[in-house]
């Protein structure tokens, strides 16, 4: 069991690294769990992050922010966290390695996107395979598109491609379709083909993909694929320690980003909202805002307001 910290964040994604910087400069006994798998690290080059015309790789946005909070003293360590727990206004965290106290949590444990489940799909994550039409459709322009889904998001992003190509198809992967009437009939309209044989396999070198092979039928030749199957929400100490959590599993927070548990806040992709990385960095700002507020006016109730050092005399 650590000493009892002001705030422990729990994530190392762009939330949880924003807040640890700001809490670092705020000169707050800041500690950062993370567990290494950050979502970021899935994109190869991030080009919407302001500052990097050029574009930059996602785990070399996150090392440098690592690098950034560090410099402010804000100490980081790589565990598992088990289990969240709060007993006379302290939060009780157990991780894989050791327990932890603190007067103050921010959860930033973001979500994961869920690939479908066919071969040759994990090896093109990040590199052919695709997440988010926001953050990688403006790179793939002119490319050749395959949706994979059956859902209104799938209708959705394969009609919203349509700005940035011609050459969108829809495979739902021998599911059945989801999407409302409305879009079956935008889809039809706007010429979008949908396959509905199962996928067997993509077709790939070094991760770039250049054919789905289905069950039945001809194969497909492809530059490029989105997946709209579904996330996880990281929720689970959240749920734990008695916080309310949206229909979608993502923890509802108020606009300082403090949950229904008091001193517990939430920031990034594990709070609804566009999950996207200069987001969830503003997300831990504000959320590191509130937290070094909550905890300075706690210390003037309380006649304990830090300070460094002895004031010296003025002189007269």
């Amino acid at each position: 069991m650590t000493h009892p910290r002001e705030v422990i964040i729990i994530g190392g994604g762009l939330a949880g690294l924003s807040a640890a910087i700001y809490l670092g400069r705020g000169k707050r006994d800041t500690l950062l769990i993370h567990s290494g798998r950050s979502m970021a690290k899935w994109e190869p080059e991030v080009q919407n992050y302001p500052g990097f015309s050029d574009g930059i790789a996602g785990a070399e946005l996150l090392n440098r922010c690592m690098d950034q909070a560090a410099r402010f003293e804000v100490e980081i360590v790589e565990d598992e966290m088990e289990s969240l727990t709060k007993q006379n206004g302290t939060f009780h965290l157990r991780g894989v390695k050791t327990s932890y106290l603190a007067k103050r949590v921010l959860l930033a444990t973001g979500l994961t996107h869920l690939p479908p489940e066919i071969p040759g799909v994990r090896e093109c994550l990040g590199t052919s395979l695709f997440f988010c039409k926001d953050c990688d459709a403006f790179r793939l322009q002119g490319k050749r598109i395959i949706i994979i889904g059956r859902n209104n998001e799938a209708a959705d992003y394969a009609l919203g491609m349509l700005l940035f190509t011609p050459h969108v198809m829809v495979a739902t992967n021998g599911e059945d379709v989801l999407w409302d009437d409305d879009r079956a009939g935008w889809l039809e309209e706007y010429g979008i083909h949908v396959r509905h044989e199962t996928i067997q396999r993509l077709e790939h070198e070094d991760g770039q993909v250049h054919s789905l092979v289905f069950a039945r039928g001809e194969p497909v030749q492809v530059e490029a694929m989105f997946t709209t199957r579904g996330d996880v929400c990281h929720n689970t100490l959240a749920e734990e320690v008695g916080a309310r959590l949206d229909a979608e599993g993502q923890i509802r927070v108020d606009a300082c980003m403090e949950t229904t548990v008091p001193g517990l806040y939430a920031a990034g992709c594990v709070t609804p909202g566009n999950c996207q990385m200069v987001i969830a960095a503003g997300q831990g700002a504000t959320a590191a805002q509130a937290i070094n507020r909550d905890l300075f006016d706690e210390s003037l109730r309380q006649h304990a307001l830090p300070r460094k050092g002895k004031p010296s005399p003025i002189p007269t």
